[in-house]
């Protein structure tokens, strides 16, 4: 087998999202105890910077797509008089293209044939070895395999201060610190894969007969404040609603805080599998053998499989890997009765 080269210098280009740059840390984590001698650089959009800020050993260089070609020209600016021995380019997007062609490197790894798409062929010259069915981390992995890292298993140091931890247990209070705690992070990027408000306070006051205190965590969009607002008008259940009112990492605190998570397809799923705690995910539209918490696979409930087949005929084995499903009412499907039986088996298994 050939020996990886002794690299001095690697570029990491992820800018999104918040889910797929956790599982990027696990990658570049690895890179680096295979290569300690090696400086870390990491392009990264503007709001996944700061949950990554401070990561040890990886310098972050924002890129703020809200800028557009300013962006792109401040970023060939930036690395004019550099060049990295190896770009890993982990994004297929047209946008991550444009960015990599500003990063002088001598080799710019990709995408395999199969999930090289909106041209990305064009913007590198080697690729990683294909992989059928891999979840997205298994992607990431594949980057850190074509630079010479063994096969691991993905863990995390992710970056937070003792001021960040001490903000998320002032927001938390004593009370919710010492008792068994469901965090409920309702929201996902789009409203369409999100559970219905009711159910979300069945599942709450569900939790809290079983000993649980409820959290509500989240952003400060409109959509993220109206559901977590209806779920507490739902519930009888008293809940701590924090949406809107945590910095990214002090969420990450939170999480961490957690003895279990309930959410659907979004990012702060990923970021408590980083720290350790199990995860309920919820998902209908896309597949979570691709993108579901990666440790936690088998606590996913899920009604893909059955809307696939029912829209195409197939199976998730027979179409493109990553296909979604269409509908603005699938999470429906989802039930409550379904969650909870996994919410029985979750805590059972992890002995909460």
């Amino acid at each position: 087998m050939t020996q990886a080269p002794n690299y001095s210098s690697i570029c990491l280009l992820r800018l999104s999202a918040i889910g797929d740059v956790c599982h990027g840390v696990s990658a570049v984590q690895a890179i680096q105890k295979a290569h300690p001698n090696a400086k870390i650089t990491w392009v990264i959009g503007k709001i996944e910077a700061m949950l990554l800020a401070d990561l040890p050993g990886v310098e972050l260089v924002v890129f703020d797509k809200k800028q557009g070609k300013a962006a792109l020209k401040s970023l060939k600016q930036r690395f004019k008089d550099q060049q990295f021995d190896v770009l890993l380019n982990m994004q297929v997007a047209l946008r991550a293209g444009f960015v990599a062609r500003c990063i002088p490197a001598k080799v710019k790894i990709g995408f395999d044939w199969a999930r090289s798409k909106e041209l990305h062929s064009l913007f590198i010259n080697k690729r990683i070895a294909p992989e059928a069915q891999a979840h997205v981390l298994e992607g990431f992995k594949g980057f850190a395999k074509a630079v010479g890292v063994a096969d691991y298993k993905p863990s995390w140091d992710m970056p937070y201060t003792e001021q960040d931890q001490a903000v998320a247990d002032e927001l938390l209070t004593p009370e919710y610190l010492t008792n068994k705690l469901l965090v409920i992070s309702p929201a996902a990027s789009k409203a369409q894969r999100n559970w219905l408000a009711d159910r979300y306070a069945a599942l709450a006051d569900y939790a809290n007969e079983q000993g649980f205190k409820v959290v509500l965590t989240g952003g400060p969009t409109e959509l993220e404040i109206n559901l977590a607002n209806s779920i507490v008008e739902y519930s009888k259940t008293p809940i701590l609603n924090l949406v809107g009112k945590t910095k990214l990492k002090e969420l990450l605190c939170v999480l961490k805080r957690g003895s279990l998570v309930l959410a659907p397809d979004t990012g702060p799923a990923h970021m408590a599998v980083t720290v350790g705690t199990p995860v309920i995910g919820l998902y209908a539209h896309s597949n979570p053998a691709r993108t579901g918490p990666y440790l936690y696979q088998d606590y996913v409930v899920e009604v893909y499989h059955q809307n696939l087949l029912k829209q195409t005929g197939k199976t998730a084995e027979q179409v493109p890997w990553g296909r979604r499903v269409k509908g603005d009412d699938l999470m429906s499907q989802i039930t409550v009765d379904d969650v909870k039986a996994m919410f029985d088996h979750v805590v059972q298994k992890e002995s909460l």
